[in-house]
């Protein structure tokens, strides 16, 4: 009996399955009970949750294998990850996507809001990077969260969720991994918990440290040659958290969280460059191969991250209070070559040769403060009615700067432009930087909000609630520089309104429960930078030059869903149709070197989710869980000429998000043990990612044609260069073996067994005139991991 309890939760795990298995009245529904979420703000049993919840246990997550968010996206249904380099990809929930956003637009928010347990983490561009060790679980909320986590959780919220200190055990673990990339470098990492009751009952301690080396796997031509591996990385970091509980009903948790990432470049392959390509004639010509880019200059991406945190909570005789505080400090800085972006302008402004050359370093920093506050109270009596009501509010201030040092290039400026020329256009920033910008933003919220659960009758609950939020939004832009307007304005956006849900769950039978709802969601909007006006060509000013606000995107979504489980086997279903108004959209808007936002009146997405457990034999489990999408543009946008924007047309796709999505896993549990262990299994995944877009306007025919226009280096700038701007499909094949034993375990496993290299987003530079390239995967990587638990 020992060993059917177990099986299934080793082989849940043992691939990262789709959902928490919910098995049913058999040797293993106590081991099922345990599995709480906090999805609604209070804990329940997954089954009981009303809505779709996928939870990913820490089991899951350790073998998996996984190590980041994008990893473990594959196996949720439902949930894609955007990947634009180490700590800078984007989430999407459903299809609610508004296409790449890439680092120099600040202001565009998030639509799926993440959290560190109680503290809000989001950062559109930059979802934090965390590390998934010692994690509880990681909880998918899928569909509209805005009644009880507001703004940025228009298409759902994930949730890190750790585990808290233990008053009462002493325990540790210890995890050590070595791994070697096909064509690239080896990494590894090195992990360990301790936890330590201080005082019996009353004090804990938990903390948390890891360091990761990411092993390198992108070539880059130098002038010099070909330099191997350049975008390997770190990252370190830790937590520390304390459990004070003074009284029985009182618990005090203060926690810090740092981390730190470094790596030495990106995961870019490149397929044109205006300094690098097929077409140059007095400098060498090179065709690039997989995994292949051209630098300058070394690139870099930086992260620091700091965040304190506390939760109080007292539990009174009918109901619970609890408050939380939360302080963020994050300190972000990409460096990138920006020497095809600066050259490419040059040229445009007859600079000689020498002076297209000389390297660029665009810096692009982001510094956050933010402070959170949020006090609920919470029923916990056995009422048919059980209430929750709270109060939300954040204060965050957002640096965002830009420079572009470049060595010698006042001094080429004013010889070709003028003397003084750039002098005059400084605006008080650096000399020898042709552009620079600062935008500080200010941006307060307060929100409260309340939901109410009636018990109907034995078998239907109905869920009501609101939220009510207001908005103040406050941006200064100041540029200078010789590619700059000398811009200085200060904006403010204001936003306030309310946001609710209403949900009906039908405990049908033992086996099935049945659920649906009516619930909203809101992002708030914004003000775009003004245009690099001296960099745009006539044809791109007039297209974009009109553009400035952009409103509040609002989303209302209808959804029927089943939970079903019985011994061997459980299915979780739901079919959703969302409506959104004011979908924003981003657009590169080509010569610019700029990034616009604006408002699409109608769009939608629709679609199923699904996902599937069953133990098909004693020793054999298996899992399958997908998503089928379908998302659109309900509305035609024109720009000044009347010609579709961007691909901005009714029936056209949504960007980033692929119509079909899953994943299926099989683990087998050797009835005979090897090596004198405790269990042996043997693990194997497909994850399968569809075909996507990175920006609407992708899917206009003749979008992936680009021409340079610029003459250089032999090469007249008329040449074309054809990519497929539909991202393909790709599919991901993990395999691994587990030796478990008491309080160890050694794993071995292939991922990307095939060596797939996929495109992931399309990374194109001054709208594909410097630079045209995609992001990647990381290759086939063979790896040994050892666990440790005492």
């Amino acid at each position: 009996m020992l060993k059917k309890a177990r099986l299934p939760i080793l082989i849940s795990a043992a691939l990262g399955t789709l959902s928490t298995p919910l098995f049913a009245q058999d040797a293993n529904e106590k081991d099922v009970e345990k599995i709480v979420v906090t999805a609604t703000k209070r804990a329940a049993s997954i089954k009981e949750v009303p809505f779709s919840v996928n939870a990913q246990t820490q089991a899951d997550i350790e073998r998996a294998g996984a190590t980041n968010l994008e990893e473990l996206s594959r196996n949720v249904a439902g949930l894609t990850i955007q990947n634009l380099g180490p700590g800078q990809s984007q989430v999407a929930l459903r299809g609610v996507s508004a296409g790449q956003i890439v680092r120099d637009q600040p202001g565009v928010k998030e639509q799926v809001g993440v959290y560190l347990d109680e503290s809000v983490i989001s950062l559109s561009l930059f979802t934090p990077d965390l590390d998934l060790y010692d994690l509880n679980r990681v909880e998918t909320l899928r569909g509209p969260q805005g009644t009880l986590f507001g703004s940025g959780s228009i298409g759902g919220t994930v949730r890190y969720i750790t585990n808290q200190p233990e008053l009462d055990t002493f325990e540790g673990s210890f995890e050590a991994n070595l791994n070697t990339l096909t064509d690239g470098e080896t990494g590894g990492h090195v992990k360990g918990m301790i936890n330590i009751p201080l005082i019996d009952n009353t004090l804990a301690l938990r903390a948390v440290a890891y360091s990761t080396e990411y092993a390198g796997f992108i070539d880059a031509h130098t002038p010099n040659g070909l330099d191997e591996d350049v975008n390997s990385g770190n990252r370190s970091g830790g937590r520390i958290a304390l459990k004070w509980q003074p009284l029985d009903n009182v618990t005090i948790t203060p926690r810090i969280v740092f981390q730190n990432i470094e790596t030495d470049g990106f995961n870019r392959q490149e397929a044109f460059n205006v300094f690098a390509n097929p077409f140059t004639t007095t400098r060498p010509a090179i065709t690039f191969n997989e995994r292949e880019q051209f630098l300058l200059l070394s690139e870099s991406f930086e992260d620091e991250t700091t965040i304190f945190d506390l939760t109080s909570e007292v539990n009174f005789d009918s109901f619970d209070a609890t408050f939380v505080y939360s302080y963020t400090d994050r300190d972000i800085l990409v460096s990138r070559d920006a020497s095809a972006l600066t050259g490419s302008v040059s040229i445009d402004l007859d600079f000689p040769d020498q002076a297209a050359l000389l390297p660029s370093n665009l810096r692009d920093r982001t510094q956050i403060e933010q402070d959170t506050y949020e006090l609920r109270f919470s029923s916990n009596t056995d009422s048919p009615l059980q209430w929750l009501v709270g109060a939300f509010y954040s204060d965050t201030q957002r640096d965002y700067s830009q420079f572009l040092p470049t060595p010698g290039y006042d001094a080429v400026a004013d010889s070709v432009l003028g003397a003084g020329t750039s002098a005059g256009a400084a605006n008080g920033f650096p000399s020898d930087s042709p552009f620079n910008s600062r935008l500080p933003y200010d941006l307060e919220q307060t929100a409260f909000f309340a939901e109410f659960n009636y018990d109907v009758t034995d078998k239907l609950v109905v869920t009501l609630g609101s939220r009510f939020y207001d908005y103040e939004e406050t941006r200064r832009f100041t540029t200078g520089g010789v590619f700059s307007n000398a811009d200085d304005q200060t904006d403010t956006t204001e936003s306030d309104g309310f946001t609710s849900r209403l949900i009906a769950n039908y405990t049908l039978n033992e086996t099935v429960n049945l659920n649906a709802q009516i619930s909203q969601g809101f992002r708030l909007g914004g003000v775009n930078d003004p245009l690099n006006r001296g960099l745009c060509n006539q044809q791109d000013l007039a297209v974009f030059g009109d553009f400035q606000d952009y409103d509040d995107e609002e989303l209302t979504n209808y959804e029927v869903g089943v939970k079903a489980q019985k011994s061997g086997w459980s299915a979780n279903v739901a079919v959703f149709y969302t409506s959104i108004d004011n979908l924003q959209v981003t657009l590169d808007a080509g010569s610019c070197s700029s990034r616009i936002s604006f408002n699409v009146p109608e769009a939608h997405t629709g679609g199923v989710e699904f996902e599937v457990t069953r133990q098909a034999t004693e020793q054999l489990y298996l899992t399958f869980a997908g998503s089928l999408l379908e998302a659109e543009f309900d509305s035609t946008v024109l720009d000044s000429s009347g010609a579709v924007l961007g691909g901005v047309e009714d029936g056209n796709r949504l960007a980033s998000v692929p119509e079909l999505q899953f994943s299926i896993a099989g683990t087998y549990d050797l009835a005979t043990p090897l090596f004198g262990s405790d269990y042996t299994y043997v693990s194997a995944s497909v994850q399968y990612v569809g075909d996507r877009i990175t920006q609407p306007s992708d899917q206009v025919a003749g979008a992936g044609d680009f021409r340079s226009g610029l003459a250089f280096g032999g090469a007249t700038g008329n040449e074309l260069t054809s990519l497929d701007l539909e991202l393909d499909a790709y599919q991901i094949f993990n395999i691994s073996t587990g030796l478990v034993y008491d309080d160890w375990e050694l794993v071995a496993y292939i991922n990307n067994l095939t060596d797939e290299n996929a495109n992931l987003a399309l990374d194109r530079e001054r709208g594909g005139r410097a630079r045209l390239g995609f992001s990647t995967n990381q290759p086939r990587t063979f790896g040994v991991t050892f666990r440790k638990t005492f």
